[in-house]
């Protein structure tokens, strides 16, 4: 960090190096980065549900929810909550057509 004009430090953005370097440091405390990726892609909702439990003991979670919020993420699991179009859902639905009741 860089000290700003006003006496504030200012953040100043990763190199690529840097980058790197906090990729190999969390990658032991992170479970996205040291499970199978496609675990917080799957379609199905025990491989989502183990994702969203991992995540529940991630110390990055609030933070990881937090830009996904922002990014509008489109699908996936992300600081333990699914995303689909963006959006924030209590639970994902299996692919196929809708219930007949959904309409009503």
């Amino acid at each position: 960090m860089s000290q700003g004009g006003s006496g504030t430090r200012v953040a100043q953005p990763l190199t690529h190096s840097e980058g790197r370097e906090f990729d190999e440091l969390v990658a032991g405390l992170v479970p996205c980065r040291s499970n199978d990726p496609e675990l917080w892609f799957a379609e199905q909702t025990a491989r989502i549900e183990e994702a969203k439990a991992l995540c529940r003991e991630c110390p990055l979670v609030a933070g990881c929810l937090a830009g996904a919020v922002d990014r509008a993420e489109p699908w996936g699991v992300w600081g333990g909550e699914v995303f689909v179009d963006g959006v924030v859902v209590a639970r994902k639905r299996g692919r196929g057509r809708p219930r007949k009741d959904a309409a009503a």
